[in-house]
């Protein structure tokens, strides 16, 4: 698939097969990751792969909109360094894109977990052993896909504007 192609038919898969992901896809996805654009290339992010079911779980528990991750075979916690860019969470959003295209075009789902509690935050920040002056700010949920959403966007002209907003 061509990029476009793979960003057209991305989608957000909560539902999963038991399947297992070999290393070869996991080293690709993180690849993805660490090749994201960051501020004055200051790659702000850190990558910690959740293997252990029962650790996901435990942070599935935590985790108010990721329940989910405890039926995936593997999570990707992404954390930023606050004092390491002047971008770190835009940094940190292009890596975990790069990881969910990534793993849609190896024929995975995913699907980005967002981590907006600040008490949600520090608790799994606690259970992964996040050190003090990083954040956490993403996990992702990948597996072999047990659904199909399909999704609709709004059409070009209902988003472009030229030279000012509002101006078509």
């Amino acid at each position: 698939m061509d990029i476009l192609e793979v960003i057209k038919t991305r989608r957000s898969i909560r539902k999963y097969k038991p399947d297992s992901i070999n290393e070869q896809e996991i080293d690709k996805i993180l690849e993805a990751g660490r090749w994201a654009p960051s501020a004055d290339n200051s790659q702000p992010c850190k990558f910690i792969v959740l293997r252990d079911p029962e650790r996901r779980k435990r942070l599935a528990d935590i985790l108010t909109w990721g329940k989910f991750l405890s039926k995936a075979a593997l999570g990707i916690a992404v954390t930023i360094n606050p004092k390491a860019s002047e971008c770190p969470v835009q940094d940190g959003a292009a890596a975990t894109q790069n990881m969910l295209l990534e793993a849609h075009s190896l024929g995975l789902g995913a699907c980005w977990i967002g981590t907006y509690d600040s008490g949600e935050e520090a608790s799994a920040r606690k259970m992964l052993n996040i050190p003090e002056g990083e954040r956490l700010l993403s996990v992702i949920a990948i597996g072999h896909p047990a659904e199909n959403p399909q999704g609709m966007r709004k059409g070009l002209a209902e988003l472009t504007f030229i030279d000012e907003y509002g101006k078509r």
